[in-house]
């Protein structure tokens, strides 16, 4: 099966809205039979050719944006003199459910066209046969924001030249604005088809009932292809299921969002992915949801901590300081809540943010390890262990692990640094160039 290589079409989860990426500057005639019949449905119903034309040139020099449509409908933004775009829009009256029933009806007695809509074709016998799909004149309204009183005007022009080049590559662009999504059409006509070659031709015999094959019926209906269902329910084990697919190794990364006027912003959408895959596979690995029960804060520096080069791109900045605001923080808080995530996860981040009194044992043992290996006598208060000139510090974090910190004497402005680990006389030894 063919499918439209000009464009990569975005589709919602119901298969009724299809967006297709802004197109970059080309050709913006249209290539087929069909397209170029779209076209002349809007030029039929113009005063002016003059704007048609320079519609035409709108399209060529890539000017319309990302094309969204659904049933009945075609909506774009288009660049035209002023810097703000404006939006232009083609409505088509969806066929009702009678005209549907009709069409499907049509496509199901005739094979060859399904087929050739499956190779992104559109015969002539299809679109203007007992349902007509193609627009004829009048029957495309024109609308758009701009202050021209002509319609169509040049930026209604600009998408009909553009949508025209979308139902060259895919001819179900067409479908859906007469209401039908392609998956729901496929399913609908495959049901329709496998029907009808199950139905029995008039006057003939289908066959005993009894449990027997009835092969000596030379009446009979030749039986279908294939095995029936209830001899496979009633045969004896059932083979055993495949393996599961391998676990891959780690969340690849999500694709790139185009960005348009008025939809979704590419960033969030690209955390939103970053976040459902990393979960997934989480999921998948451990059976554990890493984010169970994070609350806002962690959640915001999980995010950050999950930008490389945070900080260095305006794009990073503009997170830092989005996830800040929406947290209450400012921006160095959760640049510092980060690098205590990036040691530690979670746990990292309690370590910095949560003192807490931790029982006997480790804790007490770590002075006199320190004592010994030759470092001065640390001050102990809570969980934190805090050398003498006041530049260096460990904390237990409550996973058993130490985390080491490090400050500008007598600034108690401490940031998390180092490996933390078991070894408290180790990670210790990491900090010896924190401070002087």
């Amino acid at each position: 099966m063919n499918r439209p290589t000009g464009a990569r079409a975005r589709a919602s989860a119901d298969g009724l809205r299809r967006t297709f990426p802004a197109q970059q500057a080309g050709d913006a005639a249209a290539t087929t039979w069909w397209g170029r019949a779209w076209v002349t449905a809007l030029t039929a119903q113009s005063r002016d050719p003059g704007r048609l034309e320079r519609g035409s040139e709108y399209a060529a020099r890539g000017s319309v944006d990302a094309v969204t449509v659904t049933p009945g409908l075609v909506l774009a933004y288009v660049h035209g003199s002023r810097p703000r775009p404006y939006r232009a829009r083609l409505r088509v009256r969806p066929l009702t459910d009678d005209a549907w029933e009709r069409l499907l009806d049509h496509i199901a007695d005739h094979p060859a066209h399904l087929a050739a809509l499956l190779d992104r074709e559109l015969p002539p016998a299809l679109a203007e046969g007992p349902v007509p799909l193609l627009p004829g004149a009048g029957d495309l309204v024109p609308d758009c924001t701009c202050p021209d009183p002509v319609r169509p005007c040049k930026h209604a022009a600009a998408l009909c030249h553009r949508t025209a080049r979308l139902l060259d590559q895919d001819p179900f662009v067409l479908l859906l604005l007469r209401g039908r999504g392609e998956d729901d059409l496929l399913d609908t006509l495959t049901r329709l088809s496998v029907t009808r070659a199950a139905r029995p031709a008039p006057g003939a015999d289908v066959g005993p009932d009894d449990g027997s094959d009835g092969a000596d019926d030379p009446h009979r209906t030749p039986a279908l292809p294939g095995v029936r269902a209830r001899d496979v329910l009633t045969a004896g084990p059932r083979p055993p299921l495949p393996p599961p697919a391998p676990v891959p190794d780690g969340p690849a990364p999500p694709p790139s969002y185009p960005s348009g006027h008025g939809g979704p912003d590419p960033l969030a959408l690209d955390q939103l992915a970053t976040q459902a895959a990393a979960r997934a596979h989480a999921l998948l690995t451990t059976g554990r949801d890493p984010l169970a029960g994070l609350g806002h804060w962690a959640d915001a520096v999980r995010i950050a901590a999950a930008r490389p080069g945070s900080g260095l791109t305006s794009a990073a900045r503009d997170l830092y300081a989005r996830l800040a605001r929406a947290a209450g923080r400012d921006v160095t808080a959760l640049h510092r809540a980060v690098a205590a995530w990036q040691l530690g996860g979670e746990a990292g981040l309690a370590a910095l943010e949560e003192p807490w009194d931790p029982p006997a044992g480790p804790f007490d043992r770590a002075r006199p390890a320190l004592l010994a290996a030759g470092h001065p006598r640390l001050r102990p208060e809570r969980n934190r262990l805090t050398h003498p000139s006041a530049d260096r510090q460990l904390r237990l974090g409550r996973d058993g692990l130490w985390y080491g910190y490090i400050s500008d004497p007598g600034r108690d402005d401490w940031w998390p640094t180092g490996t933390p680990g078991l070894d408290p006389v180790a990670v210790f030894g990491g900090l010896s160039g924190g401070g002087a």
